[in-house]
């Protein structure tokens, strides 16, 4: 309160008209160690930048566009698709996405559950690729060779394609000031940490280091839980899948007399070939998968574990030697996960070559990841091959199926060659999956 009032005292000495001041005097009064600095600095931009000056508009240009070039413009625009007709006139006209279009975008891309700051740009990216910008891109470029045939000189059509940036880049900008502000307001309102029930229902996005230490000492207990219900359920069709030829078989030295009886064991400890997605946006997801995969090793035969980013590497060594964590660790050192280096394909380019034969019709593969490769090639071909040799295979993906396929999102090319494909972007998702993948 008292910081509160000195701020307010502040501004009304100095006024908001002249912004540099405004900030300082802000600062001044609010920040009261040196540490808090650079919070305030990556703060205050959040809610106090906006656009400088009106963006650019059509009308100035539609004011010295003759008849025929509005008409052929008009009748361009037509031809497109109409969600990408109505995305470039709207970037004409120079308006802002309306309070309703980004709550939409919010709840689309789970920004609502945000609660670091590190996610900004990545869930700005996330609400761009919602709005299609790259295909808004390309229509722009098609749009620009329609009206070139139509006989638009080539300033008139640079003109365009300036308005048309600018515009593209405020409204980027705008959704970046959004996922800011609501990553912010979601960290006022966080309820305390360490609480296992309520992460266990928290995105793995919205997770802070303090929350995943509380998940890591929850594998264990989890690991137990699952392997108490696959011993139950072993039991239950144990006891009622009655192996007829093996109960003769057994039964053949008392005359076949069936004093014993011979059950069907159907389940069967299955083979695991993992393949983990460590990249910045999947770190979280990928280690706890695999720290519940090596606490449930008495419930598997074999698992051979593999992590990518720009490139992959063989990592069941690492957890042999010891923890998950620790595993995952020494793997983090060795390909630290960055945005925009991730490359499946490369990396399926990678197995294929040196690690083909660990795929054979005893195998579950399992890959863990968003299915998002850079626009790199995806080497589709190379994934159903693999998915043809193993007796199932399963993909779990964090991110929702309306995601799939926007911006370099290669998982719409990766689905229809799955048995399953399983949303996780949970720790009780994941969970879920983990308990499905052992007992089917």
């Amino acid at each position: 309160m008292a910081e509160t009032l000195d701020a307010a005292r502040a501004v009304t000495q100095l006024g908001i008209q002249e912004r540099t001041a405004f900030r300082l005097s802000l600062r001044a009064s609010l920040v009261k160690t040196p540490a808090d600095v650079q919070t305030f600095d990556e703060l205050f931009p959040l809610f106090f930048d906006g656009a400088d000056g009106a963006p650019p508009t059509m009308q100035d240009m539609l004011d010295d566009m003759s008849p025929e070039e509005a008409q052929a413009l008009a009748q361009a625009l037509s031809q497109l698709k109409a969600d990408l007709a109505a995305s470039l006139e709207r970037l004409m006209r120079g308006e802002a996405l309306t309070p309703e279009q980004l709550r939409q975008l919010a709840a689309m891309t789970g920004l609502s559950r945000m609660r670091s700051l590190r996610h900004q740009d990545w869930m700005a990216r996330r609400m761009e690729r919602a709005l299609k910008h790259d295909s808004v891109r390309r229509a722009m470029r098609e749009l620009a060779d329609m009206l070139r045939r139509a006989g638009f000189s080539k300033a008139r059509i640079e003109e365009l394609r300036q308005m048309l940036r600018a515009n593209m880049e405020a409204e980027s900008e705008q959704l970046k000031q959004f996922a800011g502000q609501n990553i912010v307001r979601n960290m006022m309102e966080r309820p305390p940490a360490g609480d296992a029930e309520r992460l266990m229902n928290a995105p793995f996005g919205h997770l802070s280091e303090e929350d995943m230490n509380t998940l890591r000492l929850e594998v264990r207990r989890l690991a137990s839980v699952l392997r108490s219900r696959i011993a139950l359920r072993q039991k239950r069709e144990k006891s009622g899948q009655l192996d007829l030829k093996a109960t003769v078989r057994s039964n053949l030295r008392y005359g076949s007399v069936p004093f014993t009886l011979a059950y069907r064991r159907r389940q069967k400890q299955p083979k695991l070939v993992v393949i983990c997605d460590i990249s910045t946006s999947m770190r979280y997801c990928s280690e706890l998968m695999l720290s519940l995969i090596h606490a449930m090793q008495d419930q598997i035969s074999k698992t051979q574990a593999f992590a990518f980013n720009d490139h992959l590497e063989y990592i069941t060594p690492d957890f042999d030697a010891g923890t998950a964590q620790d595993a995952v660790d020494a793997v983090l050192i060795r390909m630290p996960p960055g945005h925009y280096s991730t490359d499946l394909g490369g990396s399926l380019v990678e197995f294929q070559r040196r690690y083909y034969d660990m795929v054979d019709g005893r195998t579950t593969l399992l890959m863990v990841g968003d299915g998002r490769n850079n626009f790199r090639d995806p080497a589709t071909r190379i994934f159903a091959e693999m998915a043809r040799r193993s007796t199932r295979a399963i993909w779990l993906n964090p991110e929702p199926p309306a995601l799939w396929g926007t911006g370099d999102s290669d998982m719409p090319e990766y689905a229809p060659h799955c048995d399953h494909v399983l949303q996780v972007q949970t720790m009780a998702e994941l969970t879920a999956a983990v308990d499905e993948l052992l007992t089917q």
